[in-house]
């Protein structure tokens, strides 16, 4: 553990913790330096500028020796401080969800297009929920929607209850231990069933591809949330068959996938009965979400 005295500076500190992250592996060890800093201190960017010789206490100082040390073996930052925000909301993280990741706001983006005013007031599916983090981000701007959150792992489940409830949407999100679709009856228009939007961000990493992946991917995302099969694309047959079932006609299923994998998963969706409607890039550029509608 990497030791700072308490009474040390702000400013000192930052500088040997950077130090001690400037290690291979490791991108941008003075951004990560400086968040595990102010979480330590419970300092601001403003008071970090402000007083940067501001001594810091015993209790901080232990915290942050302990943080880098785990950073500096490759433990990502937000998985030590146990959240990430997305969308500009606060989902708590678990070893058994994943890291929500700034490339799946294209998903958000592409499914609150689909999401008609109409379709807003009504009923969203998440399959493979993990944190919670889609379905929740897009209860926030759809306030009169109700959603529901199915994943197979329980222990998601709960943490993905817990983000419901620290954001004030647990009366209008339900989640469920399912394998995908599985529980979801076929929509019956005539009664007012289905689906009024689906989306789902599921494993998509071929399974041979994942033990290559950054240390703080392969090492704490949970692998079964990583493994999409031999070519990645396992889930996405299942999850276009449900749609076509569950969905209400003119409906939308909106899948995020891999970088490569555009023309595949479109493929797949139209193969069974599902109409291309619209796609949607990453902040890197990258074609990372497809939205493919149920017809009329």
């Amino acid at each position: 553990m990497m030791a700072i005295a308490p009474g040390t500076g702000m400013a000192q500190a930052l500088r040997a913790a950077r130090a001690a992250l400037s290690v291979p592996g490791i991108e941008d060890p003075a951004l990560d330096a400086r968040i595990l800093l102010m979480e330590a201190t419970g300092c601001d960017a403003t008071a970090l500028a402000r007083d940067p010789q501001a001594p810091i206490d015993a209790v901080a100082a232990a915290r942050l020796g302990a943080w880098i040390a785990r950073r500096a073996a490759g433990e990502p930052v937000w998985r030590i401080l146990g959240y990430r925000e997305f969308r500009g909301l606060r989902f708590a993280l678990t070893p058994d969800t994943l890291e929500p990741r700034p490339d799946t706001e294209a998903l958000v983006e592409l499914a609150l297009r689909q999401a008609t005013p109409d379709a807003r007031k009504k009923r969203f599916l998440d399959l493979g929920t993990g944190s919670g983090c889609i379905l929740l981000a897009l209860l926030s701007e759809s306030p009169d929607a109700f959603g529901v959150g199915s994943d197979c792992a329980h222990a998601a489940l709960v943490t993905a209850r817990a983000n419901a409830r620290a954001l004030g949407l647990a009366d209008r999100a339900a989640f469920i231990q399912a394998d995908w679709a599985a529980p979801f009856a076929p929509a019956t228009p005539d009664a007012g069933g289905g689906f009024d939007l689906i989306v789902s961000n599921p494993p998509y990493i071929p399974s041979a591809e994942i033990a290559g992946l950054a240390r703080e991917v392969s090492g704490f995302d949970p692998h079964k949330a990583l493994d999409g099969g031999d070519d990645g694309l396992g889930p996405y047959p299942s999850i276009c068959r449900a749609a076509m079932q569950i969905l209400r006609p003119g409906a939308a299923l909106v899948l995020e996938h891999g970088h490569d994998q555009e023309g595949a998963v479109r493929g797949i969706a139209e193969s069974v009965g599902l109409v291309f409607a619209g796609s949607e890039r990453d902040l890197g550029g990258v074609l990372r979400a497809q939205a493919f509608t149920r017809p009329v």
